[in-house]
């Protein structure tokens, strides 16, 4: 075989080589940004049409977001905010249109606790959209719904689907951070008791926000006399 043959085979073999490298690379880079973007990767791909573009938008937002200052919440302050959104929650009966707002404006206070950054709306997305990916639609949809509630063309059941879509978002701020969960011990059979595996409980609940059938935006069961007065 001449030089230059074996020279043209050898610029054949390492293009193919670099190009299954190249394959398997971006297949690896689109797994890793479904998983961590859920799905603001589809709503990317289907404003740029195309996965190159949509991709490099979501690593931009990557990029962004690794220069921002985020901290986690202590458990009082996860306590405390909790309690406000009980009392938020109370209001919904009486005054439904101020609930969301207050929910609103409640989502977004925690927002700048935790080190995001609380401008436009915009902007509050594209920065949740790298951890939060996966309830950031609820954030959309409450948001599109208290927009249509400042000028009264909500109706009631409009008003407490807001209110679980804020609360979607709003548990998955205040989530305990996994070190936090490992590093806090198990009680023993000794320990006892119903009592952790009834506060367990009771936070799925909080995270679910509420039952269809009870038509309120509390999650916590006190029976049917929650309804909502419409």
């Amino acid at each position: 075989m001449s030089t230059a043959v074996m020279v043209v085979v050898a610029v054949v073999v390492i293009a193919v080589l670099a190009a299954i490298g190249y394959f398997a690379w971006t297949q690896s880079r689109t797994r890793r940004l479904r998983r961590r973007f859920g799905p603001e990767y589809d709503r990317a791909m289907e404003r740029h049409g195309n996965r190159s573009a949509a991709e490099r938008e979501l690593m931009s937002r990557e990029q962004r977001h690794q220069e921002l200052e985020l901290r986690d919440l202590d458990p009082r302050q996860r306590e405390l905010y909790r309690e406000q959104w009980t009392h938020v929650q109370e209001q919904f009966v009486d005054a439904p249109e101020t609930a969301v707002e207050q929910a609103d404006r409640l989502v977004t206070v925690v927002m700048g606790e935790r080190g995001y950054p609380t401008g436009n709306f915009d902007e509050k997305v594209t920065h949740l959209s790298v951890e939060h990916g996966r309830t950031l639609d609820h954030y959309r949809r409450g948001h599109a719904i208290s927009t249509r509630a400042s000028a009264k063309e909500a109706s009631t059941e409009e008003l407490r689907q807001a209110m679980v879509h804020y609360r979607a978002l709003f548990e998955d701020l205040l989530a305990i951070p996994a070190a936090e969960r490992s590093a806090t011990p198990s009680p023993g059979p000794a320990a006892g008791s119903a009592g952790p595996a009834r506060s367990a409980d009771s936070d799925q609940e909080r995270a679910a926000g509420p039952r269809h059938e009870h038509t309120t935006p509390s999650g916590e069961r006190r029976g049917d006399e929650q309804t909502p007065r419409t």
